[in-house]
Order: C-alpha cells, then sequence, then structure tokens
C-alpha cells in the first residue's frame, strides 16, 4: 500500500517552461513525432529538476510518472544532455574571460562521489572514474570563474 501526496517544487515555473523549451527543441531536431513518447516535455522537464534538486531516486520517479525504469533514466539523461548543452565551451569561456580584461581565471572542481561508475582504463587495473586523490570512484566537476568567483 502507498501514500500519494502533494509536494512543491523549489524552482520558478521559468525554469520548468526553459528546460521544457529545450526538451522540445531536442525532440524536433530528432524528429520525434507528437505524441510518440510517455511524458510530455514539461513533465520530463519536472523529472529532470526533481533529479536535480532533490536527489529524487530514479525509481520513484518513474514509479511517480508511470513509465519503466529504464524510460526513465533515458528521460533523466536527454534532460541533463540538453542542460549541459547550454554551457560554453573552454574557448568561449577564455575568450570571454579575456575580452573583459581579466588578468586571470580561477578553476575550481570536486569529485562527485559514486559507487555505480567503472570504467577499465588504458592501463591495467586503473579505473577511468577512480580518483587517487579522494581514494574513491566519482566524475570531476569543475568550473572556470572570474577573479570575483563568478561562473564564467
Amino acid at each position: 500500500m502507498s501514500v500519494t501526496y502533494t509536494a512543491s517544487l523549489p524552482v520558478s515555473e521559468d525554469t520548468v517552461v526553459f528546460v521544457s523549451a529545450l526538451l522540445h527543441a531536442e525532440r524536433r531536431r530528432l524528429g520525434t513525432r507528437a505524441g510518440t513518447r510517455s511524458l510530455g516535455c514539461y513533465r520530463q522537464a519536472i523529472l529532470v529538476l526533481r533529479w536535480l534538486l532533490d536527489g529524487t531516486r530514479i525509481t520513484q520517479l518513474a514509479i511517480d510518472n508511470e513509465v519503466s525504469r529504464s524510460t526513465g533514466y533515458a528521460y533523466l539523461h536527454e534532460g541533463l544532455s540538453v542542460i549541459a548543452d547550454q554551457a560554453p565551451g573552454l574557448s568561449s569561456v577564455l575568450l570571454a574571460a579575456k575580452m573583459a580584461g581579466y588578468a586571470h581565471v580561477n578553476i575550481d572542481g570536486t569529485l562527485i562521489e559514486t559507487d555505480r561508475s567503472r570504467t577499465p582504463g588504458p592501463t591495467p587495473g586503473v579505473d577511468l572514474w577512480w580518483s587517487g586523490k579522494h581514494a574513491n570512484h566519482g566524475g570531476n566537476v569543475q568550473v572556470i570563474t572570474a577573479p570575483d568567483g563568478w561562473p564564467l
């Protein structure tokens, strides 16, 4: 037995609409026919934002949206990809910093630890997702900022 409840997502409607528009553009680019997806772009955007903001497990997201877990993962990764595609490339960031007159930029990063990503590397016994510094598996996320710390 389960209990149904309502919840609010701590994000503006504009954010959901923005992500939804990105998903809609991606579906157009792929030639996805209308009505062939279990979720519309708006509901898919909410799925992605719930995962990002609340860390809701994919199994729960799939149940809440009445899709399979594999479809939930596909929707999540499609959403993450369209959001990530909005980030500028390294050369664009460095050019913008130069044009803004910055004498330097800062680079900082963090390891997001995981126990689910393992990929053998070219050297036997060395895993591509292993961080020797942190002695754990994970993804390295980095950001380039202006001298005042504002992300570029």
